[in-house]
């Protein structure tokens, strides 16, 4: 039977949770549309209006 690598001594608390600091979601970065103010991710053409940087990209159906 093959032998697998097992841990030589328990993990603290303290070393698993410093280890898992990193894991933490962040919350998206939204801005208000300039033409229609709605919330819109950064860089991200308006989903409800079309527009992007003062321009109409996209037609949308209202």
């Amino acid at each position: 039977m093959a032998k697998h690598p097992v841990p030589k001594k328990k993990t603290s608390k303290s070393k698993r949770d410093m280890r898992r600091s990193h894991h933490a979601l962040v919350a998206p970065n939204l801005t208000t549309c300039k033409n229609c103010g709605s919330k819109k991710p950064q860089h991200v053409v308006c989903a409800s209006c079309g527009y992007y940087d003062g321009r109409q990209v996209l037609n949308v159906q209202a």
